[in-house]
């Protein structure tokens, strides 16, 4: 029988969350000393029933140290004769960038498209917070229990508490892309207490991305294209127009040859159209720029032309510069401030 002097635990492995010690043919006695590191936490087991939990520090292990294997194990005057106890060492580090998807699309009431399919993705992180509570529930008397042990089962916590908070959240499909960071604190707090009854705390929640149903993205991108085309839809009639056009003059045939002769027609009038529309409205413009308006001192209406006095109130008219307000004398042609022509 060998005696157990110093109990540790120095497996620095990053995926696993629960170490049972090997105790072997070896036995606890009195003045073994037990060392829990930072980030971890030692839990006996007797007989299957959890006894004493020791947080970091340096022990020797005596009755004053060990309260439940002393009641369970009936001492009275300390230890009577060394004895054999499951140990179980608990890591209560950080568990970070565990991934999380929808296997299936989580059904969304949308106001503006009913009911919408959406797929997210994304990540978490979590450590233990109380570990007997977490040995209670999950891991119970496995040799060692490792993060992808659990991570199905917190999937589907996680997944679980989205469809909740997106419900909740009344937040449009097509806003979603830009509120993840708000519906990443939404689940977070959503889930937290989940994650709690079974002694982990979520420590955080990350919402990188969701996906629509590929039938909504192109009705989407259909209606982003028409609404692009709104704003130019003459522009875009004749292009279309001209590409018809050159189509049908590829046709050498009579009906070929009348069409194309019919569209160029039609073409070369709605373009001729728009020249003249824009012609006449540049002529307007340089009529009114070089027939500049006066205004009448006394009632303040615009008159044109070079009258001597207001048809409106019969006041005695000045040559007044309508650029910079400067009152010409004389029969001058422009004006001595700004050099605006005047006649």
């Amino acid at each position: 029988m060998g005696i157990l002097k110093n109990i540790e635990w120095t497996d620095t492995a990053s995926n696993l969350i629960v170490w049972k010690y090997p105790i072997s043919k070896d036995h606890v006695n009195k003045g073994s000393a037990l060392t829990v590191r930072e980030s971890q936490v030692a839990i006996f087991v007797d007989k299957g029933r959890l006894a004493d939990v020791f947080l970091p520090g340096f022990y020797k292990l005596d009755t004053n140290n060990m309260p439940v294997l002393t009641k369970l194990m009936s001492w009275k005057y300390g230890f009577e004769t060394p004895f054999k106890s499951d140990i179980y060492f608990v890591n209560t580090k950080q568990f970070t960038n565990q991934k999380w998807g929808t296997a299936n699309p989580i059904l969304v009431r949308d106001k503006d498209y009913g009911a919408v399919r959406i797929r997210g993705f994304g990540k978490y992180s979590f450590k233990v917070d109380d570990a007997y509570v977490f040995m209670q529930n999950l891991s119970g008397t496995n040799t060692k229990f490792e993060t992808s042990q659990i991570t199905d089962y917190l999937r589907s916590m996680v997944v679980s508490g989205i469809s909740d908070a997106i419900g909740e959240s009344k937040i449009a499909v097509l806003d979603m892309a830009a509120n993840l960071q708000e519906l990443s604190k939404i689940v977070e707090t959503k889930v937290a207490s989940d994650f709690k009854e079974i002694g982990l705390e979520l420590t955080n929640f990350v919402f990188e991305s969701f996906s629509l149903p590929e039938e909504l993205e192109k009705a989407l991108d259909k209606n982003t294209s028409l609404g692009m085309l709104r704003g130019n839809i003459d522009v875009y009639t004749q292009m279309e127009t001209l590409e018809a056009m050159k189509e049908a003059a590829k046709n050498q045939g009579t009906a070929g040859g009348s069409m194309g002769a019919g569209m160029g027609l039609g073409m070369g009038m709605g373009l001729g159209n728009i020249f003249a529309n824009n012609m006449q409205q540049m002529n307007r413009q340089t009529q009114q720029a070089q027939s500049p308006k006066k205004i009448c001192p006394n009632c303040g209406t615009e008159i044109n032309g070079n009258p001597k006095f207001c048809p409106e109130c019969g006041q005695k008219m000045k040559h007044i510069c309508p650029d910079c307000g400067t009152e010409v004398k004389g029969s001058a042609k422009f004006c001595p401030e700004c050099g605006r022509k005047l006649k």
